[in-house]
């Protein structure tokens, strides 16, 4: 049975500054919990209406689907909800490419480009001091367990890339079609803002700007959502590697 100061706990990570304080974060349903579980993140407590998890007695509160809904941060709260210890981001590796987040604003799409870069192999992800948390519940639900396989570390971008000798490639409107380039298989990917894409800052430090061309025949859409873009991108840089 759920204890008023485990309600109050789970409910307050809601919040960036709880989770900070905590170092704690949520994750919910059968999937993302078990590959969580299943990963270098350490349980806090697991909190589920099911015993199908391998999970130690002393870290599992069985509870009631009434209770499950009291916690859950979804609409439709799904089996089991689980919170974890926050860990360290591990070192870098500039050997490979790398995906750069200029505030990225929306949970959304710092899921999506989670799971995008899981699939993709790339293994590090940089976030500015703006872009979302990872830990917030919607980008934990719509990273679907990939946040446990993609190494992210937030910094200041614009001292990270300044200090890096990689090529910086930048993602703006109307540049060289990434489809008539060589491509490397190293270097960092920059993605702006979903509103005001890369920041002025930001643009002076990229080496190569790159775009995705249109092919409509008004070319009247005025831009492709961040994580499209990212799947875009990361699938042509992968493409070159295979054709090498």
């Amino acid at each position: 049975m759920l204890s008023k100061s485990q309600i109050k706990l789970i409910t307050s990570l809601k919040q960036k500054k709880y989770r900070s304080q905590h170092q704690l974060f949520v994750a919910e349903g059968i999937k993302t919990v078990s590959e969580l579980l299943n990963s270098s993140y350490q349980l806090h407590r697991l909190y589920t209406i099911t015993n199908e998890f391998d999970v130690s007695d002393d870290l599992v509160t069985y509870i009631s689907s009434d209770e499950l809904r009291k916690i859950s941060f979804l609409k439709s709260p799904n089996t089991a909800l689980a919170v974890f210890e926050m860990k360290k981001p591990e070192p870098i590796d500039p050997s490979q490419l790398i995906v750069a987040l200029d505030d990225v604003s929306d949970p959304g799409n710092l899921g999506t480009i989670i799971r995008l870069c899981d699939w993709f192999g790339v293994r590090d992800l940089i976030c500015s001091i703006n872009t979302v948390d990872c830990f917030n519940p919607k980008v934990v639900q719509a990273s679907m367990g990939s946040l446990s396989r993609v190494n992210l570390s937030y910094t200041d971008l614009k001292a990270f890339l300044s200090a890096m000798d990689a090529t910086k490639f930048g993602a703006f409107m109307n540049s060289e079609s990434i489809y008539e380039m060589n491509l490397p298989s190293s270097g960092i990917l920059v993605l702006g803002n979903e509103a005001n894409g890369i920041s002025d800052e930001i643009a002076q430090l990229i080496n190569q700007k790159i775009s995705i061309p249109r092919f409509g025949q008004l070319q009247e859409t005025e831009s492709l959502n961040v994580a499209n873009a990212a799947a875009i991108l990361l699938s042509e840089f992968k493409r070159r590697l295979i054709e090498k």
